[in-house]
């Protein structure tokens, strides 16, 4: 039994009954759009966020209609978001096959995602989840604050171990966040728990995005992008950002020139990559990613021991151990 199989075992029903109503949500009558969203429906990736979802609200009590909306919601938004960032980023690759915009266009893709963010949003006012709602809501704004402060960065090159936390923390951290919070939210109304699995999220999805980072620096493609493609995109992480400031002023300078204007150079890319692995940044980054994991673990501690505590334990251990 595989490891994710595993952790799944005390939420496999519901998992099961999700992919039902996710697929139903992502209906349409337009014969295009019910194409693209057949397609994206198709090309899924592991759904860890309903995961998420359903190991939070068994943690605090019995999953119900109302998780299954909190999941599809979730996983909604982070449909969407993946086919704007595509746009954004100018990625043709999803998942090892061809991205919305790659097949689509980009003014398709952009209107395909705006609609499946709006399909996310009404089915929490149908449902008069307000609740959902401003989760929700409060995780489109950090995202989208977090995209535009990374592009902002990349351009001017001038990004410190703070601001990097920030990005991930509203670009990636804040979903993870809300998924462990909105799942509560769905068998308990006490919202200074909810807060509190946010808390516990935020961490979890720090370290699920340094892992991120640092499968970037390793010599195969294990997660179906090309190596180095942050360098490429002058995205400057956590590896990269210990070795600058681990430099003296002049190497630091022409690390940086190389980023600015040789950052499409594979021989550049190959050089900074080695230089990131050589200099201990990736040994720096696997460290901050294991402080964050076990700060979460530490947090999820707290709570009685069940299959769900244990489950959602394996489930943050495994973000930071996959192979892609």
């Amino acid at each position: 039994m595989s490891v994710l199989k595993e952790i799944q075992q005390p939420i496999r029903k519901e998992l099961k009954e999700f992919e039902a109503y996710f697929k139903k949500s992502l209906n349409s009558d337009v014969p295009l759009l019910s194409t693209i969203l057949n397609f994206i429906y198709r090309t899924k990736g592991k759904q860890l966020r309903p995961m998420f979802v359903f190991l939070s609200a068994q943690l605090h009590g019995r999953t119900n209609e109302m998780s299954q909306l909190a999941a599809c919601s979730v996983e909604l938004l982070h449909t969407a978001t993946l086919t704007h960032d595509d746009v954004v980023d100018e990625s043709y690759e999803r998942r090892g096959s061809f991205s919305v915009n790659a097949l689509w266009k980009n003014k398709l893709a952009v209107l395909v995602g705006d609609y499946i963010l709006a399909k996310g949003l009404l089915l929490t006012l149908e449902h008069k989840k307000y609740n959902f709602l401003h989760l929700i809501s409060r995780a489109v704004e950090d995202m989208s604050e977090g995209e535009i402060l990374q592009i902002k960065k990349s351009r001017k090159l001038d990004i410190d171990n703070e601001t990097y936390f920030e990005i991930i923390r509203k670009k990636t951290a804040s979903l993870i966040a809300t998924s462990m919070a909105i799942g509560t939210a769905s068998v308990s109304d006490d919202e200074g728990l909810a807060e509190k699995m946010y808390n516990i999220g935020l961490d979890v999805g720090i370290a699920f995005q340094i892992k991120d980072d640092i499968f970037d620096y390793q010599s195969k493609g294990l997660i179906g992008k090309p190596t180095g493609n942050d360098i490429k995109e002058k995205k400057i992480t956590l590896p990269l950002l210990y070795v600058l400031k681990n430099s003296d002023a002049r190497e630091r300078r022409r690390i940086l020139k190389l980023i600015k204007r040789k950052n499409k150079n594979s021989a550049v890319v190959k050089e900074l990559i080695e230089l990131v692995i050589e200099k201990g940044g990736i040994e720096y980054a696997t460290k901050k990613m294991n402080e964050f994991r076990d700060k979460a673990i530490e947090g999820l501690n707290e709570f009685p021991k069940s299959p769900a505590r244990e489950s959602v334990i394996a489930l943050v251990s495994y973000i930071t151990t996959r192979k892609k």
